[in-house]
């Protein structure tokens, strides 16, 4: 305690009004009293914390707790990504928003959780076989996207000079958390996704710049503008809006059919032909 400047402490031997003093004590887990506790406290209002000493198997001990209450709403957090390198990479927003958004998702029977990183040197290489690892207790999955080069300016020098490959992720994970085995897909899929050792989860590779999968994609974006941008790579787009505001609700089907028949069958960017007019936030999805 002195080592973090503390001179001075107080004993409080009178709880203050209305507060139940604690109790303490050191008990082989047991079910029905760790439920009996969860169910007292629910009762009252309050909240139950569970302390539980390995990352690795956190989601089990959850899943335990689960089982035991099922009339509560259970959540996980941890901190196997340091906050403040969350933070950087992010630019906004901190790990627990994340965590509690994650939980809220399976609270709602959103499932499978399919959760995105776009990998960046320098910047969170260096984490993948701890992401990669979030799958092993967990169903979720986890897909590791390469950065792509939109625009010009700052945005797209930082997608080329700190691009990483799927295949050194690949390479990472593997050389530390043991072989990636295959899964089965389908041909408009954009993830090829495997699976660790004896995990629950799915870890998915998407690898635009280097395995393109550009003759199989079935994929198009509406815009907030109301163009229909018909590869993420390309510019070619089309004003369904303008259509839509001058011939009516007729125009949408054939600017679509258009539109497929039109959609690019390959990016250039091995040409060094990059985008020029929008960036990824300008396109959505």
């Amino acid at each position: 305690m002195s080592l973090v400047g503390l001179r001075d402490m107080s004993v409080m031997e009178t709880p203050p009004e209305a507060r139940l003093p604690i109790h303490t004590e050191i008990r082989p887990f047991d079910d029905e009293l760790v439920r009996g506790a969860i169910v007292r406290e629910m009762e009252r209002g309050g909240q139950v914390y569970v302390v539980h000493n390995r990352v690795e198997t956190i989601e089990r001990a959850a899943r335990r707790i689960r089982n035991l209450a099922p009339e509560a709403r259970v959540a996980v957090a941890h901190g196997q990504m340091p906050e403040e390198r969350l933070e950087r990479v992010m630019r906004w927003g901190k790990l627990s928003d994340i965590q509690n958004g994650i939980a809220a998702a399976e609270q709602a029977g959103l499932t499978p959780i399919k959760l995105n990183a776009v990998i960046a040197r320098g910047y969170n290489d260096a984490d993948v076989a701890e992401l990669a690892a979030l799958t092993i207790e967990r169903d979720w999955h986890f897909r590791f996207i390469e950065m792509m080069p939109f625009g010009i300016g700052e945005c797209a020098t930082v997608a080329r000079e700190q691009y990483v490959s799927n295949d050194e992720v690949r390479a990472r994970i593997e050389r530390q958390l043991g072989t990636l085995t295959p899964l089965p897909g389908t041909p408009s899929d954009e993830a090829v996704n495997f699976r660790l050792p004896n995990a629950r989860g799915v870890v998915g590779f998407i690898s635009p710049v280097s395995a393109p999968y550009c003759g199989s994609c079935n994929r198009m974006r509406l815009t907030a503008d109301g163009k229909f941008h018909l590869c993420l790579l390309n510019d070619d787009e089309m004003d369904i809006k303008a259509q839509l505001r001058k011939h009516g609700p007729d125009a949408v089907r054939a600017i679509l059919v258009k539109a497929v028949q039109q959609k690019p069958m390959g990016h250039r960017l091995h040409e060094g032909v990059f985008t020029q007019n929008r960036r990824m936030f300008q396109i959505g999805g």
